[in-house]
């Protein structure tokens, strides 16, 4: 038995139990480990999704080029689809994305834009605004958008919530993930409490981003907006694909905590993850010290690889510089 391609890889990821960093707090708790998927990461998913709905609607066309403003997880799946598929990759990402991204997305083919972080989203140089005006200049491209495109929750509802539920047997009680465009907690959540509507979703978010006051109080407050070094989770915006109504509750994680979880994740229970798992974890724990019976089920979403990261947080010389080891 073969693969007709490394697309058809994607998926079918293991839930494997966290045994050291849970010392001490009751329940199972269980790490859907993201990795697995052919890119290294739960963006796989979303990306094929995108492109496939895409060439169902017409508007991907044979010889495309995808346009993307990406943090680098996204991008890599996209990439992989436009290989299977034959189409060419533009990836804009802010300066705060690791070189290491940068490096994969061009090793895999893709034009790489660089653009400043420090920015407002509507800026014209930031990577929101170069991804959307690059779309506009190129002729049969498409832009997914991945903040706004509901093929990204779909995506999730359609394979990591199912999954999730074989997994445990029903028995989940808990999931827990960071959220960064919505769609992995979202569209896994759906599915879950479609089958088990008191199933509690305890969303992950960092200083810097809005999510969790928003829902906390509905209102979109600009001072919560600063600059953070975590990769992959918060935001400056508020994407269509988070469904508050679907998150129960928010816990932010600093970036160094999330770092040091990171770390210890790698070295304790041997899974080289990437930065933002160390935040769904940190924050995950946070909560199950306080909330977790023995009896419950708590299942924590790990988006990606180690090896994103080299250059920052496994690099002792840059934690140093960050005051964190």
């Amino acid at each position: 038995m073969y693969l007709n391609h490394i697309v058809e890889a994607i998926g079918n990821t293991p839930l494997v139990k966290l045994n050291k960093v849970t010392d001490g707090i009751k329940g199972t708790i269980l790490a859907k480990v993201e990795y697995f998927n052919p890119g290294n990461s739960v963006k796989d998913r979303m990306a094929l999704k995108m492109i496939e709905d895409a060439e169902k609607a017409g508007i991907l066309k044979p010889g495309g080029t995808i346009i993307e403003g990406t943090s680098g997880n996204t991008g890599m799946g996209l990439a992989l689809g436009a290989i299977a598929k034959g189409y060419k990759c533009i990836f804009v990402m802010s300066d705060k994305q690791s070189k290491e991204k940068q490096d994969i997305l061009r090793a895999v083919g893709a034009e790489v834009v660089v653009c400043p972080v420090d920015v407002a989203p509507e800026d014209p140089r930031s990577y929101y605004s170069v991804a959307k005006r690059l779309s506009q200049e190129t002729p049969n491209s498409f832009y997914p958008n991945q903040y706004d495109n509901m093929s990204n929750t779909a995506a999730h509802y359609e394979s990591t919530g199912p999954e999730i539920w074989k997994q445990t047997e029903g028995t989940i009680t808990h999931l827990a993930c960071g959220v960064g465009t919505g769609g992995t907690i979202c569209g896994t959540a759906q599915y879950i409490k479609e089958q088990k509507p008191e199933l509690v979703t305890v969303g992950l978010d960092t200083y810097g981003s809005v999510f969790k006051k928003y829902k906390e109080t509905g209102i979109f407050d600009e001072n919560e907006i600063y600059p953070y070094k975590t990769e992959g989770i918060g935001e400056d915006i508020l994407p269509k694909n988070v469904n508050f109504d679907l998150i129960d509750l928010f816990i932010k994680v600093t970036d160094q905590d999330a770092a040091v979880m990171t770390r210890r994740l790698a070295k304790e229970e041997g899974l080289f993850v990437g930065w933002s798992c160390g935040s769904a974890v940190h924050g995950a724990l946070e909560y199950a010290k306080e909330h977790l019976k023995e009896e419950d089920v708590m299942v924590i979403i790990l988006p990606d690889h180690g090896t994103r990261y080299l250059g920052k947080i496994y690099n002792d010389d840059w934690m140093r510089e960050q005051g964190w080891l």
